[in-house]
């Protein structure tokens, strides 16, 4: 999902609320002036003041009707006509619904004139505010701002009226770099390097001749290298979740989404992060001061201990949470002697672990035990590279490791605690976190996040190996 279409998306609410409050207000002073007077006196009394507040509570019933009717959803551009009718079919539901509450309630408003007024302003307003919006975004498309770069699989018919629909079409939001007739080894040199000069985003899979396994390792090449997957319909035998279908000329394409964490669930889900984050640094900041003054008097070395992991699609960033260790611990990792000594607990697995780690000092062993070293990464959730829920961030040096079905944790930001930590912390082999972690990926959801959440404090309580 490209910014710009979260930034057009997420400007959509506001911007409709505020055409309906002028919407409104327009009605208002409509109704007062002198030639509407002179063919309708008006016979009462209805205060400024009071009419704006009812409108201001009003407009934000509306806009919740809006989000109903499918006017905020997130993507490429919509049609025009589909749009405004969408806006004629919610502004026309929204005074339904106020109409509906005055008779019920009896409640009797001053001006029939206003009502009726507000509501043809309202598609008015909307209906060119949401002009314009669309207009900034093909324009912005235009000039390749946030277009979508796709690699077309695939010859024939519909291919090519896909390129010319794209072609011809730049307010839609695509544009072809590049288009190949079938998938294979050869085929992926030549996709990876593309992804290594960060000029492609999406994968359209055209070639009816592909069977389903080489489909699937089409879709595991884009999973790992974290691009966009759409199919045209029939292609594959497979039963796939998270599917969402476009058509294009004429022609139905099934995109695989990599997870539901994306459009409005990315920004709900920020929004939970930075919330949920201010809270518990609030309540957590005693115990952080605490800790800091601790591990200064317990030993040498700074109070944080920094170094880069990889955080969303693999892109590594600094990491960074309350020394546990000795100075310097971080370099007997790559110690042959050191490591000859040590049992790794995730031994064959891409990550290390070991146990009765020596290099734990002794405030480190009680702030790992309930996880208080790691509450400093509330401000890395704070600052948008980590999550409050989500896979948790490895090293650079471990993700090399990884296999192709492992880089799927890599889709989203990772998380402070996850459905991992809540389902075993440490006791868990390598397969079976990444496999939660996957399942979370997919099937994200606001509830989850806050049943996670909840049942953390009871994971870090319960007696595990925290090593």
């Amino acid at each position: 999902m490209k910014h710009s279409e979260l930034f057009f998306t997420a400007a959509k609410p506001p911007l409709d609320y505020l055409a309906l409050i002028f919407a409104a207000l327009a009605a208002y002073f409509v109704r007062y002036l002198p030639a509407i007077q002179d063919i309708r006196p008006v016979a009462f009394n209805l205060p400024f003041k009071g009419y704006f507040n009812l409108v201001l509570l009003v407009a934000l019933i509306w806009v919740a009707i809006f989000a109903l009717s499918g006017l905020y959803t997130i993507g490429n551009t919509k049609k025009l006509r589909e749009e405004l009718a969408k806006v004629f079919i919610a502004c026309s539901a929204g005074m339904a619904i106020v109409l509906a509450v005055m008779v019920f309630s009896r409640f009797l408003f001053d001006s029939r004139f206003i009502i009726l007024a507000s509501w043809g302003f309202a598609i008015i307003f909307v209906s060119i505010e949401r002009l314009i919006v669309q207009l900034i975004q093909k324009m912005a498309y235009k000039i390749g701002f946030g277009v979508h770069r796709i690699v077309i699989i695939g010859n024939g018919r519909i291919a090519a009226e896909l390129s010319k629909e794209f072609s011809n079409h730049l307010g839609l939001g695509f544009r072809i770099v590049g288009q190949l007739p079938s998938f294979n080894s050869e085929v992926a040199l030549e996709l990876k390097k593309m992804v290594e000069t960060n000029s492609i985003d999406e994968i359209i899979q055209i070639n009816p001749n592909l069977n389903a396994e080489q489909t699937m390792e089409l879709i595991n090449f884009a999973n790992e290298n974290h691009l966009g997957f759409k199919y045209t319909a029939d292609l594959l035998g497979t039963q796939l979740t998270n599917l969402e279908v476009t058509t294009y000329a004429g022609t139905p394409v099934v995109e695989v989404k990599r997870t539901r964490l994306d459009g409005w669930g990315r920004i709900y889900k920020r929004i939970f992060d930075i919330s949920g984050a201010i809270i518990i640094t609030i309540l957590a900041s005693p115990i952080m001061l605490i800790t800091a003054l601790a591990i200064k008097i317990d030993s040498k070395g700074p109070i944080l201990f920094k170094y880069k992991r990889a955080g969303q699609l693999g892109k590594p960033f600094t990491y960074f949470k309350f020394r546990s260790m000795i100075k310097d611990a971080h370099k007997y990792r790559f110690d042959p002697d050191f490591l000859a000594k040590q049992e790794n607990l995730r031994a064959g697995s891409p990550m290390l672990k070991f146990k009765n780690d020596p290099r734990i000092t002794r405030v480190g062993k009680f702030i790992r035990r309930f996880s208080i070293d790691e509450l400093p990464e509330l401000f890395l959730v704070l600052v948008g590279k980590m999550s409050l829920v989500g896979p948790r961030p490895h090293e650079i040096e471990e993700v090399s490791r990884y296999q192709q079905h492992h880089k799927k944790v890599l889709t989203i930001k990772p998380g402070i605690s996850g459905l991992a930590q809540i389902s075993g912390r440490s006791d868990l082999n390598f397969e079976e976190e990444v496999k939660l972690d996957t399942f979370y990926i997919e099937n994200w959801s606001l509830g989850l996040d806050l049943q996670i959440i909840l049942k953390t404090p009871i994971a870090v309580i319960k007696r595990r190996r925290a090593e």
